[in-house]
C-alpha cells in the first residue's frame, strides 16, 4: 500500500448451478489464495454463491437458504483475512428478493448493495426473480439464519467501504448492467468519493460483445478517473441458452492495466489510488461533500509494501508499439505544424526563420514549418534557414544544417559570427579564452540577434527551436536560444523529438532518400549546444554529460509535472523502469540535480514565448505550469536525502 498502490484482482471461481456449498468452498479457497498473493481487494462475479443462471429455483427457499449457509461458511473461514471482497448472492430482505453484492472482511459484512438496474429483455428476465431497491436505502434490515444462531446486518443500499490505511482509497460497487444504463449508479458513488468502483457481472458471451463490454469498463474507468474492477461469470453456469467465459478486468482512469477470458481464476493488477486522488484534485468536477445518502463503513488494512505488478514504461511520452507510436508522431507534428500555420496567417508574416545548427532540435523545427508552410500552400522557399558557425560548429553538424535546408528547399543564408562575437569580447572586457557561462552565451545570444534581425529584415517570426526538456532543466541561455516569437518544440520532451525526426526519416525514405540520410545522419549526432570549441573536428561538449541522460530527466519531469508525484515515489518508478540501465545511486544522483534545476531556473519558464501544447505536460506560464520564480526546492530535496543507501 506504500505510495498509493493497492493490489486488486478481478476472480471467477469454478462453480456449479445451485451448489452453494461447493460454490461456498470455491470462493473462499479463492479469496484465501487472492490474500496470499497479496490482493487487498477482490470482487467476484454476480450471484456467484448460488450461480447466476438458477432462475425460478431463486422462488425456492432451500436454495436461498444454502446460499445463506455458504455465506456464513465463507465468512467463518475468511475472518483471519483483512482483504476486502465484493461476492454476488440473492438476498432475502422487506419481503422481496434482491440481486445484490455482499461486502466482507474479517469474517464481518461491511455492506450489502442491490442491483439498481435488472434487464427484462432477451435471454435475460432478472425482474421475474428480483426487485429493484427503491426508499429502502439503509433501513433494511438483514438476517443470515446459521447453526449458531441468527447474524443480522442494519444497512442495505448503494455503499461506500473508506479505507483509511491508503489515502484516498474509498470503494463502491455496481453488478453488471448497472454499468450499460444511461446514469450508472458507479457516477454517484465516484462522485461522492469512490476511487475504485467493483462490478460484479454475469455477461454472456457472443461475437463482438466483448469488444463493447471492453469499452465500457475502460470508458468508465476514464470518466470517472477511477480504477474499475470487472469480474464475470464463467465455467460452471449453466449452458441451456447461454455460455460464460469468465472475461475480467482491471482498469485505471482510461487504461486497461489487466484482462483475462476463457478462464477462471485471478486477474490481479496494482491500482494508483494516489494519482487517481491527484487527478480528481487538478482536474474533475466532483464535490467535496459526503453523501448521507448512501450506506458508509470502514475497511482496516494491515500496512505493507505493495510490490508494483504493473508494467512501467521508461518511455512515458514515447507510445511502445510501433504503430501507436507512428500515429503519435503523426499527430504531434500535425498539431504543431497547425498552430504554426495560425501563428503566420495572423501576423501576416512573409517568411519563417529558423536557426539551423545540425542538431535534433533545430531539425525537428524545420520540419514542423515545412508542414505549417505545406498547409497555407506556400512554397518552401518562404522559409529561411539560418546556419551561424562559431567556435565550436564542426564540419559535420555545418554540413547537415546546409543539406537539409537544401533537400528541404528553404531558403539558406550562412552567416559566420566568430568575429562578431570576439568583438563583442573586446567591448565587454572579456578575455576570449577564458571558456566560461560568459563565453557561451555570449554566442548564443549573438545568433538570437541574427535571427531576430533578418525576420526583421524579411517580413517574418523567427521559430524557437528549444523543447521542453531543456526547459525543464533551464538548458537555455536567456535572451538566446530561449526567445523566439514562436516556440515549435516548446512541449515536445527531448526523448520525443528524436522519434519525430526519426519518423520523417522512415516516411521520407521512398520520397526523398538524400533527405533520409541527412535526418539518419543528425540522429547519430551527440546532442550538444557546440558552444565550445571543436576537439580534433569532433564535438566536445556532450549535453547529457552535463546535465545527465535525458531518458531520465523525461522520466522525472512526466511523473513530477504529470502526475504530481512525491520524489520518493518518482525514485521507485524509476527503479522499476528502468533499474536495469542505471543503478539506485545514479538515479538518485540525476533526480537531485533535476530538482535543484527545476526550481531554481524557473524564472526563464516564466517568460516563455507562445508555443502549441501538443501532449499532457506543458511549462508554459499561462496554462498548465503557474510556478512562482522564487519557490524553494528544501522540502523536495529534504526527502531526497533521506532515500541516500
Amino acid at each position: 500500500m506504500k505510495d498509493g498502490f493497492i493490489t486488486v484482482a478481478a476472480g471467477t471461481p469454478q462453480i456449479r448451478v445451485a451448489d452453494c456449498r461447493y460454490n461456498a468452498e470455491q470462493i473462499f479457497t479463492m479469496i484465501r489464495e487472492a490474500a496470499r498473493q497479496g490482493v487487498k481487494i477482490l470482487a467476484l462475479p454476480e450471484l456467484c454463491l448460488t450461480g447466476y443462471t438458477c432462475e425460478d429455483l431463486f422462488f425456492q427457499d432451500t436454495l436461498l437458504d444454502g446460499a445463506e449457509e455458504g455465506l456464513r461458511t465463507i465468512l467463518e473461514a475468511t475472518k483471519h483475512l483483512d482483504i476486502l471482497t465484493a461476492l454476488g448472492m440473492p438476498v432475502r430482505a422487506a419481503g422481496k428478493l434482491y440481486n445484490c453484492a455482499v461486502m466482507i472482511q474479517k469474517g464481518e459484512i461491511l455492506a450489502v448493495a442491490p442491483k439498481t438496474y435488472l434487464p427484462n429483455y432477451g435471454e435475460f428476465y432478472e425482474k421475474r426473480w428480483f426487485e429493484r431497491l427503491e426508499g429502502l436505502d439503509g433501513h433494511v434490515s438483514l438476517s443470515l439464519r446459521g447453526a449458531d444462531g441468527m447474524t443480522t446486518f442494519m444497512g442495505l443500499g448503494q455503499s461506500i467501504i473508506d479505507c483509511p490505511a491508503v489515502p484516498g482509497l474509498k470503494v463502491g460497487v455496481e453488478i453488471c448492467e448497472d454499468l450499460w444504463a444511461s446514469d450508472p449508479p458507479s457516477r454517484r458513488l465516484a462522485e461522492a468519493g469512490a476511487t475504485v468502483i467493483l462490478n460484479l457481472s454475469a455477461s454472456n458471451e457472443v461475437v463482438g460483445k466483448a469488444a463493447y463490454r471492453r469499452q465500457l469498463v475502460v470508458g468508465q474507468s476514464g470518466r470517472l478517473c477511477c480504477g474499475y474492477v470487472y469480474a464475470d461469470a464463467g465455467e460452471g453456469e449453466s449452458t441451456t441458452d447461454l455460455v460464460f467465459t469468465g472475461h475480467n478486468m482491471i482498469a485505471e482512469n482510461g487504461a486497461m492495466l489487466a484482462e483475462h477470458r476463457f478462464t477462471t481464476g485471478l486477474t490481479i493488477a496494482d491500482i494508483d489510488v494516489q494519482r487517481l486522488v491527484y487527478e480528481r484534485r487538478r482536474l474533475t468536477p466532483f464535490p467535496a461533500v459526503r453523501d448521507t445518502g448512501l450506506c458508509w463503513n470502514e475497511a482496516e488494512f494491515t500496512p505493507c509494501v505493495t510490490k508494483i505488478r504493473r508494467y512501467v514504461s521508461p518511455t512515458p511520452f514515447i507510445p511502445e508499439n510501433a504503430a501507436d507510436r507512428a500515429n503519435r508522431c503523426e499527430e504531434i507534428l500535425t498539431i504543431a505544424a497547425l498552430g504554426l500555420k495560425k501563428r503566420l496567417e495572423h501576423t501576416g508574416a512573409k517568411t519563417a526563420v529558423v536557426g539551423l545548427s545540425g542538431g535534433l532540435d533545430s531539425t525537428l523545427a524545420l520540419l514542423i514549418t515545412a508542414l505549417a508552410m505545406g498547409m497555407l500552400h506556400r512554397p518552401a522557399s518562404d522559409i529561411i534557414a539560418v546556419t551561424m558557425p562559431c567556435f565550436g560548429t564542426t564540419d559535420r553538424t555545418k554540413n547537415n544544417a546546409v543539406l537539409l535546408a537544401e533537400r528541404m528547399g528553404a531558403s539558406l543564408k550562412t552567416i559566420p559570427i566568430g568575429d562578431t562575437v570576439r568583438s563583442h569580447f573586446r567591448d565587454i572586457g572579456h578575455d576570449a579564452d577564458d571558456h566560461d557561462v560568459t563565453y557561451e552565451n555570449a554566442q548564443a545570444r549573438e545568433r538570437t540577434q541574427v535571427l531576430m534581425d533578418i525576420a526583421n529584415q524579411n517580413g517574418g517570426l523567427v521559430i524557437g527551436t528549444g523543447d521542453l526538456s531543456e526547459l525543464a532543466l533551464g538548458w537555455a541561455t536567456y535572451n538566446g536560444d530561449h526567445m523566439s516569437m514562436y516556440g515549435v518544440n516548446a512541449s515536445i520532451p527531448k526523448t520525443l523529438v528524436r522519434h519525430l525526426v526519426d519518423y520523417v526519416a522512415r516516411d521520407n525514405l521512398k520520397k526523398d532518400q538524400e533527405l533520409t540520410h541527412v535526418l539518419e545522419d543528425i540522429l547519430d549526432t551527440p546532442v550538444s549546444p557546440e558552444l565550445l570549441p571543436a576537439v580534433q573536428g569532433e564535438i566536445s561538449q556532450r549535453t547529457e554529460d552535463l546535465v545527465g541522460p535525458y531518458e531520465l530527466h523525461d522520466f522525472f519531469l512526466y511523473y513530477i509535472v504529470r502526475w504530481g508525484f512525491p520524489p520518493r515515489k518518482v525514485l521507485r518508478l524509476a527503479e522499476a523502469a528502468l533499474g536495469r540501465k542505471y543503478s539506485r545511486a545514479v538515479i538518485l544522483k540525476w533526480l537531485k540535480s533535476f530538482y535543484r534545476r527545476f526550481f531554481a531556473q524557473q524564472f526563464k519558464r516564466s517568460c516563455l514565448p507562445d508555443g502549441p501544447k501538443v501532449g499532457s505536460v506543458s511549462l508554459s506560464p499561462r496554462g498548465d505550469w503557474r510556478m512562482p520564480s522564487d519557490a524553494v526546492a528544501r522540502l523536495w530535496l529534504e526527502e531526497l536525502e533521506g532515500l541516500d543507501g
